[in-house]
């Protein structure tokens, strides 16, 4: 949760997202919070009994966005045009293996799912890279229908930007009581997530040096622990998207199972 991350880290990439006081998705995740003051990540991640799973993936999911946000705008002044002209994780090698995901497949189910005022997802080409080098390429299906190869802090820019546009959209995320949730909405919470994880990914294997240099190395491994215990509790990322961090994950998570 955002408070692990004390008065140092207030600076933000993006404006934080608020949940409304007073909702139940607020009431939510101050129980969140107050589960991971027990210090058990796995235990705090589960669903609390009697709620519905699609809010408790949703308040969580804007936790880590505004996680991730704070995170990110401590480094930003490492992550430039520059210093990361792609948007990857691990070290660089030669031999590339891209796969793609089917398009048209996911241009009928983008065209199934989503209704007149959506604005959704689902379209990007990853590079996988041997010797555990992951390139992104960002595409979004509406203003990027094409994968396009960008520096990191382009691609991250795009890539917060479009969360956020999900997060604030009423039908997708709806904060009213009473107010359902999409049919599609897991889907849309999984490709954040997945998403997301690719900044922690990037932070790790390009900026670990200055997060170690602002002394910021536990709030990072403590908020991608949470990160990953709530992931696995619920499966919402594919075991293969998490590869670029696999021996940290195993590292991070050995000691609680």
């Amino acid at each position: 949760m955002s408070f692990l991350f004390g008065s140092r880290s207030s600076k933000t990439f993006k404006p934080k997202k608020n949940i409304p006081e007073g909702s139940h998705q607020y009431e939510l995740l101050k129980h969140a919070e107050a589960t991971l003051g027990s210090g058990n990540l796995r235990t705090a991640v589960m669903l609390p009994e009697g709620e519905d799973l699609n809010e408790w993936v949703a308040v969580n999911t804007v936790d880590f966005f505004n996680q991730i946000n704070m995170l990110y705008g401590t480094i930003t002044d490492f992550c430039t045009e520059e210093s990361c002209p792609v948007m990857s994780a691990g070290p660089k090698n030669n031999k590339v293996e891209e796969f793609q995901e089917n398009w048209n497949n996911l241009q009928d189910l983008m065209q199934s799912e989503r209704s007149s005022t959506r604005r959704t997802l689902y379209t990007e080409t990853d590079t996988l890279w041997y010797n555990q080098r992951y390139e992104y390429h960002w595409a979004d299906g509406t203003n990027i229908k094409k994968p396009i190869k960008c520096s990191a802090p382009k691609y991250i820019d795009y890539l917060m930007t479009w969360v956020q546009d999900q997060l604030d959209d009423e039908t997708l995320f709806p904060s009213k009581i009473g107010v359902p949730f999409p049919k599609n909405f897991m889907s849309v919470a999984k490709t954040i997530l997945k998403r997301l994880f690719r900044v922690y990914a990037h932070i790790y294997h390009q900026h670990f040096d200055p997060v170690i240099q602002l002394q910021e190395e536990a709030h990072l491994n403590t908020s991608f622990k949470h990160f990953i215990f709530f992931v696995q509790e619920f499966n919402l990322i594919d075991r293969r998207e998490l590869a670029p961090l696999q021996e940290l994950i195993e590292k991070l998570t050995s000691k609680d199972r």
